[in-house]
């Protein structure tokens, strides 16, 4: 479970987003970059013995700078109001699919999958569905899948509108086929943060989408 303290944190961040008062307030924003540290450490020593491809990640290897990268947004604030741990086998700086915890007041989740791949990769992953499309509704079909997540995220912001090059709209794939992000999500109440089922919830989620991640792999190394 995550401490109270560290969602104050975030709500009071939102806030007062600016370095004075980020610098007055550095102990807190320790203490619950500690805590969150320690809640993703956790989910990594007990799903890793589901999927021992994590097995070797340390936290500071999946949570990211609380610093934004401002220098091309319009928002210029100066620090993100969450926390984010992307745990796939290669941490967070590798471009493969894998899991996901967002921490932010009001606005937590968790789920993962493969988040906009390369042109090259998003090939693969096209062709390996459309190849082996009977196991892939198989493995976003099954009953803990559907349960936690119900489908793939298939909103305008992941999918194309029109089939990419090379398929046909009468493909039996193609919804899947259109899209450009292969992710699930499922939220996290603010109760379920602080709650004693934080982990149990976060790693049911991942053993759910493991499957899923699976196919992704073998896609890209194919």
């Amino acid at each position: 479970m995550l401490q109270p303290a560290s969602i104050r944190f975030l709500k009071d961040l939102r806030k007062n987003n600016n370095k004075e008062w980020f610098e007055k307030n550095r102990k807190q924003y320790e203490a619950a970059k500690e805590d969150f540290a320690q809640l993703v450490q956790t989910l990594i020593d007990r799903f890793a013995n589901k999927d021992e491809e994590i097995a070797q990640l340390k936290a500071k290897d999946c949570t990211f700078r609380i610093n934004r990268d401002v220098r091309f947004s319009k928002d210029k604030s100066p620090y993100k109001t969450n926390m984010g741990a992307s745990i796939n086998k290669g941490g967070k700086k590798t471009m493969t699919a894998g899991y996901y915890f967002h921490f932010e007041p009001g606005n937590s989740f968790v789920g993962g999958g493969l988040y906009a791949p390369m042109p090259e990769d998003l090939k693969k992953v096209r062709q390996e569905i459309d190849y082996s499309f009977d196991e892939f509704k198989e493995v976003i079909g099954s009953k803990k899948f559907k349960a936690i997540y119900g489908d793939l995220n298939r909103s305008n912001e992941y999918s194309l509108s029109r089939p990419p090059k090379g398929y046909e709209q009468d493909n039996p794939a193609i919804e899947y086929l259109k899209l450009k992000s292969f992710v699930a999500m499922t939220t996290v109440s603010d109760a379920e943060l602080t709650g004693k089922e934080l982990v149990k919830k976060i790693t049911d989620a991942f053993e759910a989408l493991m499957p899923m991640v699976k196919f992704m792999h073998r896609a890209l190394e194919h």
